[in-house]
């Protein structure tokens, strides 16, 4: 039984809870949700709907806006703390948030076999319908333009034979049976014909590839894009690259706006899709052409045991005529040989011959064509692939871009709250009254100034003049090259060095009255001493002084 061996479409339970989604108009009255792109308030309703995702996003970036803008405003010092915690959270909701998009990904790839199968099973039928159409055409232009030219030129050529008028009487009434199945033929075949000279799902195929070949490699740049975000946040939380979480905040606002007007779009797709998939059948029955019987179609759709083929009755007149005009033609044959002579009348009952039969070969064709279980397979076999497949991939993408809407919404807050705590340069936060502790590139400068305005750490290294000052005391410094800046615990030991040396030089000087050998080492170590000056610091007055003075200045900057 046919009915029984042949697969029937099942209404997905997501068709029914998509379907069952309240549909409303402007006014907030519900409309009827049959599936119908061509009404108004149908389309109405499917926008209202899509725009529940539109509206939670206008209010998501008006919170956003307000919390960004008091950050901005907040001009308060941020004190270093620990944004561990934050830091884990950022990884664990951007992993989560690659989740969702994963998920939407597996999505997008089910949508796409549920479309290419469905415009594969429909090339299928639309191969079927074709081959009916061409079969046909052929039969008519095989009986119109070879068959019935071919009688009428036998029917002149025996109006000339007189001598046996009862064998010419049996021939002319089979060539007449032959003109009349003819003529039931060529009307058989344009019956069969003509229901389906409007159904023609070329252009839809053809259409639905496009549409297929621009939304799938779209959908995956787009969740491609998003999770390379993921991927700066995380690598900016790995790193603690305050760049990065900078660029994860502005970009993160798109991918919060793309998730949500994706979500909008795929709600309105799905449950106008739960509408159609609820009832396919009755959306083919108001969309196929007038010229299509209902009949016919619920045949086709149902293939039941209990519904007679409607094309059986005129296929089985149309393979009774051509058959009749086969037999009707042996008789025409058969008795032209007895009553003609002439060999020029027998290549055109072979070519008639030839054209019957391939008529009634065609017509056997056409009955297996119009079977509905090849018809009734493809059928099913695209409205799973929509209804099943597709809307199941529909639904994931839809629950993911959901998810990535509010993972995306979430990450962008915390995101924010997280790169101010962290400074371009990472300052060890050190008191500056401890002397234990390394002193601050403040204290430092403030050396290096005082020794450049006293004159002891040029800012540049001349060339040092040797000593000829007439003291008693000699100070040894070395050649001073262009050294880099001195740290502070250095610019103070350097000074403390010097005060000392300027100490034992005065030990030296202080001896009062002494005799004419310690006048002469005197005179001695003073020459020895402008020579060895003269390679060292030059003649500086006042140098002893301004030494003690830098030591007190340098030991005060310590203290404070």
């Amino acid at each position: 039984m046919a009915g029984s061996h042949q697969e029937q479409y099942t209404v997905p339970q997501l068709a029914r809870v998509f379907h069952s989604l309240p549909h409303l108009n402007v006014s907030l009255h519900s409309v009827n949700n049959t599936f119908n792109l061509h009404s108004e308030i149908y389309l109405e309703s499917l926008g209202i709907l899509g725009s529940i995702p539109a509206a939670w996003l206008i209010l998501t970036l008006l919170v956003l806006l307000v919390y960004l803008v008091t950050r901005c405003c907040d001009r308060k010092p941020r004190p270093r703390r620990s944004i561990a915690l934050l830091k884990c959270s950022l990884a664990v909701l951007a992993l989560l948030c690659c989740g969702a998009v994963a998920v939407g990904l597996y999505g997008n790839d089910d949508v796409h076999n549920g479309l290419v199968q469905l415009v594969e099973a429909a090339k299928q039928v639309e191969s079927i319908i074709k081959n009916v159409r061409n079969q046909t055409d052929i039969i008519e232009a095989t009986l119109k333009e070879k068959v019935q030219p071919d009688l009428t030129a036998l029917r002149d050529a025996f109006d000339d034979y007189t001598t046996n008028k009862t064998m010419l009487i049996v021939l002319l009434a089979a060539l007449e049976n032959m003109k009349q199945n003819n003529s039931i033929a060529v009307n058989r075949s344009f019956e069969i014909r003509r229901p389906l000279s409007g159904i023609s799902l070329a252009g839809a195929i053809e259409m639905g590839e496009k549409i297929e070949q621009l939304r799938w490699p779209i959908t995956m740049a787009v969740l491609s894009a998003l999770l390379v975000l993921c991927v700066v946040l995380l690598v900016g939380v790995a790193r603690h690259s305050r760049c990065a979480l900078i660029t994860f905040s502005v970009f993160g606002l798109f991918a919060v706006i793309v998730s949500w007007l994706m979500a909008s779009l795929y709600l309105a797709t799905s449950v106008a899709l739960g509408d159609l998939c609820v009832s396919p059948d009755g959306y083919l029955t108001r969309a196929v052409p007038s010229t299509l019987a209902s009949e016919v179609l619920s045949y086709y759709i149902h293939c039941e045991t209990t519904r007679n083929n409607p094309f059986t009755q005129i296929l089985r007149e149309g393979h009774r005529a051509t058959s009749s005009m086969r037999t009707n033609l042996n008789i025409v044959t058969r008795l032209s040989v007895e009553l003609f002579k002439d060999q020029q009348l027998q290549p055109k009952l072979s070519s008639l011959l030839t054209d019957v039969s391939n008529v009634d070969r065609f017509m056997s064709a056409l009955s297996a064509l119009l079977d509905c279980k090849p018809l009734h397979k493809h059928y099913v076999h695209a409205a799973k692939s929509l209804c099943h497949l597709g809307l199941y991939g529909l639904t994931f993408m839809l629950l993911a871009s959901l998810a990535a809407g509010l993972f995306f919404t979430v990450l962008v807050w915390v995101d924010s709250h997280t790169w101010i705590y962290i400074r371009k340069r990472d300052y060890h936060q050190v008191n500056e009254q401890d002397p234990f502790l390394p002193p601050s590139a403040a204290s430092q400068a403030i050396a290096a100034r005082t020794l450049r305005g006293q004159g002891s750490y040029p800012p540049t290294a001349p060339p040092l003049n040797p000593n000829v000052h007439g003291t008693h005391n000699t100070i040894k410094q070395p050649l001073l090259l262009t050294p880099p800046p001195p740290s502070y615990a250095t610019a103070t030991a350097r000074a403390r060095q010097l005060h000392e040396s300027m100490l034992k030089g005065g030990g030296v000087n202080g001896g009062g009255g002494v005799g004419d050998h310690k006048s002469a080492q005197h005179n001695q170590q003073s020459a020895s001493g402008r020579a060895e000056h003269r390679s060292g610091l030059g003649d500086q007055p006042g140098q002893y002084a301004t030494l003690s003075k830098q030591c007190k200045t340098l030991e005060s900057s310590d203290f404070y």
